[in-house]
């Protein structure tokens, strides 16, 4: 058995069934030995960005580390910016890269680049295996620290010849790891937990905090008990949108610049936030010094360097969110939030949105609404980055599906190809990407992709033309010089659908959204479906 045969064991071993990537000469032999695995599909992408971002999709729907393979050289660095992505909202991927030969490497050979030194703040952790019979640990070891902890992608970096060479050792997977210095805190410190419940117990108006690590951790359902049995009302981050039903009693909305009013007037008006799986950055609360200085913080986390990064907390508490909240949920807390919920529910009634929408062409918050609305219970709403992420954030209605963003890097052009690789985890569940039209023209090459593959994916654009967030900062800051952000009437997007077999419609005011969505909706192959938006409608 040579390198890359092993490696192929190795992924198969792990249960991997699909794998997105682009070959090239520095990874061949791997390719070489897939072709011989009947149970592992090769999924080819456009470009390696999106081979990541795809990936990314699948992981996020699966709850399992993803695989991206690329070559050498270029190749992989244009996987750099999806792997950014990934680290910065915890996605678990593997990315196997292929690399010069050993006896190469440092002399700045064709399409070498030191892909550890290059991809250090954005990886958790990253391999160069110099030794083919090194292959079973590497790769071992990469799920589990992808995996565990605070999730993250990890990058295995493989010489071609090293791919090329035999095992002098018998081909064995390893059954256990055993890391020196890497041993994640899943349980919980005593002491710490004892503190929370006395702090919650003590409290008159808990708020819970969700963010996006509650997702990653599998930790909604605990969660959403924890709430129900104690009465506790909840607020997200935009990485927190699906813990709770839009529809919950409990539930008050997403927090920070782009949120409900009534959510940040929760935040204010509590006497104890309870933190979970959210570092709390500038977007969900730009001044956390006037926080710390009014009220009790808890703050839970898998990850130590999460914890108080941005807000100060009173009581940190390390370990997974099912572990924490199983034991919170098991724990001696009586509390009468009653009169507090009261207060939550006429602050929400009160609350008026001042923002002034456009008569001409499609209200995007209708349509949002429209959209989430007609969509499957349980179905997937990928959204980009833009002003049509702010959007949809703040519209979206969330029932019990999935709501996917890229929120710590917020890299454009993410909602297609990560929706490509969410509907090819989940066939049979309805999934559709948003983006404006400047996000769509970044990725649009993928729709080669659903279509060699049938994804029936839905794709939704916005369309005003413009860069529509930064002819919104250049409105509002730079006395309206917009400087760069017109897309003009290109592209013709009844063509790029009919070029990729994709059912298509346009529509073009609110009269005609509710029966265009549903037609959009209705159609049982991948679909492309534009709503022209009017360029002054703005945020905020």
């Amino acid at each position: 058995m040579n390198g890359a045969q092993a490696m192929v064991k190795c992924l198969e071993a792990e249960g991997i069934s699909r794998i997105f990537g682009y070959p090239g000469v520095a990874i061949a032999p791997f390719y070489d030995a897939l072709y011989d695995s009947r149970r592992i599909e090769h999924i080819l992408s456009r470009q390696e960005q999106n081979a990541g971002h795809e990936a990314s999709g699948y992981a996020r729907i699966s709850r399992r580390a993803a695989v991206c393979v690329t070559s050498s050289g270029p190749g992989a660095t244009n996987l750099i910016t999806a792997l950014a992505t990934a680290y910065a909202d915890s996605i678990p991927i593997i990315a196997i890269t292929g690399q010069v030969d050993s006896h190469l490497l440092g002399k700045d050979v064709f399409q070498e680049a030191d892909m550890r030194g290059a991809t250090k703040s954005f990886v958790k952790y990253s391999y160069l295996v110099k030794n083919a019979d090194d292959i079973p640990r590497v790769f071992k070891e990469a799920f589990y620290i992808a995996s565990t902890g605070r999730q993250g992608p990890v990058l295995i970096d493989i010489p071609r010849d090293v791919q090329m060479a035999q095992l002098r050792k018998e081909f064995v997977y390893p059954e256990e790891v055993n890391i020196r210095g890497y041993r994640p805190n899943t349980k919980g410190n005593a002491q710490q937990m004892a503190k929370v419940i006395a702090a919650i117990n003590e409290a008159q108006k808990p708020l819970l905090v969700a963010g996006g690590g509650v997702i990653l951790g599998n930790g909604e359902p605990v969660v959403r008990e924890f709430c129900e049995k104690f009465q506790i009302p909840l607020v997200h981050t935009m990485m927190g949108i699906g813990v709770l039903p839009k529809a919950h009693p409990l539930y008050f909305g997403m927090l920070g610049n782009n949120g409900k009013p009534y959510a940040n007037r929760a935040v204010a008006n509590s006497d104890l936030l309870i933190v979970v799986g959210a570092r709390i950055a500038d977007r969900a609360v730009p001044k956390p010094e006037n926080l710390e200085r009014s009220l009790k913080v808890i703050h839970i986390d898998i990850d130590t360097a999460e914890i108080g990064k941005n807000l100060g907390p009173t009581l940190p508490l390390v370990g997974d969110v099912k572990n924490i909240f199983r034991t919170l949920i098991d724990s001696k807390i009586d509390i009468d939030t009653s009169s507090w919920i009261g207060e939550l529910e006429k602050i929400k009634k009160s609350t008026v949105d001042q923002r002034k929408w456009s008569n001409r062409l499609v209200n995007p918050m209708l349509l949002v609404q429209t959209l989430s609305e007609k969509m499957d219970d349980d179905a997937i709403y990928v959204a980009d980055v833009g002003q049509n992420q702010l959007w949809s954030a703040d519209n979206y209605v969330m029932k019990n599906g999935r709501f996917l963003t890229t929120g710590g890097m917020g890299t454009m052009g993410y909602s297609i190809p990560a929706a490509i690789g969410a509907k090819i985890c989940a066939p049979n569940t309805q999934v559709v990407a948003v983006c404006g039209d400047g996000a769509f023209q970044m990725t649009m090459n993928e729709l080669a992709t659903a279509a060699v593959c049938k994804v029936a994916v839905k794709v939704l654009v916005l369309r005003n033309r413009y860069l529509g967030l930064v002819r919104e900062y250049q409105e509002k800051n730079c006395g309206r010089r917009y400087s760069g952000v017109r897309l003009h009437d290109y592209p013709r997007f009844d063509c790029i659908a009919g070029a990729f077999n994709m059912d298509y419609v346009e529509c073009n005011s609110n009269e005609q959204l509710p029966g265009m969505i549903e037609e959009f909706l209705a159609w049982d192959r991948a679909a492309l479906m534009v709503c022209n938006i009017a360029e002054e409608n703005l945020t905020i």
